[in-house]
């Protein structure tokens, strides 16, 4: 009977564990809410402003038509003839050098609570061309050839973009031709052939284009050419640097950030991907990428912080258990509770405070609050101020090493799993010469 007695104290205790997962539960439900909020406000500045921003480009296009004679089988009372049919098509020239560089100037737009960054992209591009022999093929005219550059947000154009093409200005135009379907941008017409069924295209083997490009978070290129070389530079302090290209070379420091990449078309798929893109055949181009990125993702840490709220109430419910066993203590069920639903709050103080301020300073308001209260709660709960002390001072260690794990992310597993095992140690050491079925008798025999 005892035994059962004591079977059905700590049956309790689990259920209250098991009940308290729902609050926890409840609090990561209203962090995805609020992630959900601010990629929505995300999507606002990207539609007022311009959003996440992809240059291809430039490009050499040059049109044909071609006429060829189709033969149709003949058909019921139809003969068989001849079909002179009209074909359109284009060729489609990558530059040999294509040079891009320039500096991002972050900024932030406000949506309610949420802080997106943007960016104006001061570029300057260069490309070169070779010159290609069109030859004479039969009943194939060329038409007028042009420029194609590709930016997936037109809208983040600030002013006219300047273009020389072998050093003279030449305009710009909306819309890409051939490439609208995979990407909106600009065009520029270049002189003709002097022969339309041949030839060699008269200009645009040197492109110079100076423009400001705004958009949001982050910034990708297609490396197009047979040898890209990409420069970029910023004050932003925490960049993140992804697509299928890193840095050869990069730098990050307190003054912000500068990357080099050089890419070549032998380790490279994007003219392939760009012509089969274009052809309407599918697939998308590999860019590299450099995204303007919060250095503390309040989310994912307030998140990552949540997950350990279990383990928070099961080592304050052991803590309580050895107390009442150990000291010969009365703790009601209910005051259990109350000292988990506490524990459980501190993350949703810690949601809603990191929101306005700070993660460091959001997360020691919130941890001296919970610490606090349950100070002071426990000190008569447990019937003396020092217990409650003791207790408290155990909570602030717990606060401390969950926020050294939330720091420490390359290092979270290790040094949780050592947490676990020092925990464990700590509670067999201090239990080794217990007699539990001594304590179980007492404490049993108290409550009877």
């Amino acid at each position: 009977m005892t035994s059962l007695k004591l079977l059905l104290r700590f049956a309790i205790v689990g259920g209250l564990v098991l009940l308290l997962l729902v609050p926890l539960l409840l609090i990561r439900s209203t962090i995805n809410e609020r992630e959900r909020y601010r990629d929505e406000a995300i999507e606002r500045v990207s539609q007022s402003w311009a959003g996440a921003q992809s240059l291809t480009g430039p490009v050499r296009v040059l049109p044909w038509t071609q006429q060829r004679e189709v033969e149709i089988a003949a058909e019921g009372n139809n003969p068989r003839r001849t079909e002179l049919r009209t074909e359109h098509g284009y060729d489609l020239q990558m530059p040999t050098r294509l040079n891009v560089q320039g500096n991002l100037r972050p900024d932030e737009r406000t949506v309610g609570l949420f802080k997106v960054p943007v960016y104006k992209w001061e570029a300057k591009l260069q490309a070169e061309f070779a010159d290609t022999n069109y030859a004479a093929m039969p009943g194939r005219s060329y038409g007028r050839p042009y420029l194609a550059l590709g930016i997936s947000d037109v809208r983040g154009l600030v002013g006219t973009p300047n273009l020389r093409v072998d050093g003279k200005a030449v305009q710009l135009q909306p819309g890409t031709g051939v490439m609208e379907e995979t990407s909106k941008g600009l065009h520029a017409s270049l002189a003709p052939l002097t022969d339309s069924t041949q030839g060699v295209p008269r200009d645009g083997n040197k492109v110079e284009l100076e423009l400001v490009l705004g958009g949001t978070r982050s910034l990708s290129i297609a490396p197009i050419g047979d040898d890209t070389r990409v420069n970029l530079g910023s004050t932003w302090q925490h960049p993140l640097f992804g697509g299928s290209f890193l840095p050869t070379e990069r730098s990050v420091d307190a003054s912000g950030f500068r990357a080099e990449w050089a890419v070549s078309s032998l380790a490279s798929a994007a003219q392939a991907q760009l012509t089969q893109a274009i052809r309407n055949e599918g697939g998308n181009v590999e860019s590299l990428n450099v995204a303007l990125v919060d250095p503390v993702d309040t989310y994912t840490q307030v998140d990552r912080a949540s997950k350990y709220g279990i383990l928070f109430v099961l080592l304050t419910f052991v803590g309580f258990a050895l107390f009442e066993l150990i000291k010969q203590l009365k703790i009601h069920p209910l005051q259990y509770l109350l000292v988990g639903l506490a524990l459980a709050i501190f993350f949703l103080l810690l949601l809603s405070l990191s929101e306005r301020i700070a993660f460091w300073q959001a997360y020691l308001a919130a941890a001296a609050a919970c610490i606090g209260l349950q100070g002071f709660y426990l000190s008569g709960v447990l019937h003396s101020w020092k217990r409650g002390v003791g207790f408290a001072t155990m909570l602030t260690l717990l606060y401390g090493v969950l926020y050294v794990l939330l720091i420490s992310e390359n290092n979270a597993l290790l040094m949780g799993s050592l947490l676990l095992f020092g925990i464990l140690a700590v509670i067999m050491w201090i239990t080794r010469k217990v007699d539990w079925y001594e304590l179980g008798n007492r404490a049993v025999a108290r409550q009877g």
